[in-house]
């Protein structure tokens, strides 16, 4: 993978980062336990309340997989092995690496036909 393009992932890839980590910090209040105080809110409320604290507590952790997937990318780009399969070792598709950076595998590899 050419220097120029390395350095046009890393910058998308470090922004992407910034980018997850907002999120994860403007719904911070979302993911709080749910009060059991009822005086406050009905029995649905709370439901309601708790159902939406599930949500945000499962967006989260879809969250940390990105971050996990984008910090893996990082450090293929470090050791020089950015935009080459993680388990075949081929070249992945510029226009794969395009739609979805931190992808560690070539289609052929993603889908196991090879």
């Amino acid at each position: 993978m050419a220097k120029i393009t390395t350095k046009a992932f890393k910058k998308r890839l470090l922004q992407m980062r910034e980018q997850v980590a907002e999120d994860s910090e403007l719904t911070q209040l979302e993911r709080k336990p749910v009060a059991l105080d009822q005086s406050m809110v009905g029995r649905l409320s709370r439901m309601d309340a708790i159902q939406n604290q599930s949500m945000a507590l499962e967006a989260e952790r879809r969250r940390a997989i990105e971050i996990t997937r984008i910090d893996a990318a990082l450090q293929r780009i470090e050791e020089g092995e950015f935009g080459y399969c993680a388990v075949c070792g081929e070249d992945i598709e510029p226009k794969r690496l395009e739609h979805d950076p931190p992808v560690p595998a070539c289609i052929a590899c993603a889908r196991g036909t090879e």
